[in-house]
């Protein structure tokens, strides 16, 4: 059996690339062949290269080309839907839908990270909740541990049912040291949101997704 799952976040920069990359680890760990695909990014280095796809990559173990995890890429780490229109680059669905379908085809787990939070604009065609929409795809939820979590968790939520797409789980990150009543927070966040929660990714500053993982005990939702 095939799973895939559509990773947002409450916000941008909560984490969901390190979250992605720890259920890429978590799914190796039990044996499957896992890959992690990020349809837009935003912010290129020297070489034209994406640290988000490339951390992807690298948890999957995958040597395929970051061009078949990443069809839309631009160089300044901007919204994405200023950045593909200052490129001249109009965000179209059906070539992400593409390469959705042929990473699919070659694993047991796909992880579809969006970008930022999920009603970031993309273009004409629609913002990332409409096309995880089109992808179809049950949705993980990375909240950051901070401050207002559990109000942007819950309309998160919200917002994904709103458009008919399930909750699969979600995941908290500490994105910095422990917040204040973490685990207050935690648990509120555990009472009130109706889907389960998969695990809570400790922070590190070595970034490691996998040490990550097995810190929290990171379940799939299989």
């Amino acid at each position: 059996m095939k799973y895939a799952w559509f990773v947002t976040g409450t916000d941008t920069e909560v984490g969901k690339t390190f979250a992605s990359c720890a259920l890429l680890a978590a799914a190796r760990v039990q044996g499957l062949c896992a890959l992690g695909m990020k349809p837009v990014a935003s912010g290129l280095d020297a070489d034209g290269r994406n640290e988000d796809v490339e951390r992807l990559r690298a948890a999957a173990g995958t040597d395929l080309p970051a061009e078949a995890l990443n069809p839309y890429r631009f160089a300044p780490a901007i919204a994405p839907h200023i950045a593909a229109r200052e490129a001249g680059v109009a965000i179209r669905f059906a070539p992400i839908l593409d390469a959705f379908a042929r990473l699919q085809a070659q694993a047991d787990v796909l992880v579809v990270e969006g970008v930022g939070g999920f009603r970031v604009p993309l273009g004409a065609e629609g913002d990332s909740a409409q096309l995880a929409v089109r992808l179809g795809l049950p949705v993980i939820i990375v909240v950051g541990l901070r401050l207002g979590c559990i109000n942007h968790a819950l309309l998160t939520a919200e917002a994904v049912a709103a458009r008919g797409l399930r909750v699969a789980g979600w995941i908290g990150n500490h994105v910095a040291a422990p917040m204040p009543r973490a685990q207050e927070n935690i648990a509120s966040l555990q009472e009130m949101m109706a889907a389960p929660c998969l695990g809570i990714l400790p922070h590190r500053e070595d970034g490691d997704a996998a040490a990550a993982a097995r810190a929290a005990g990171l379940r799939l939702p299989l």
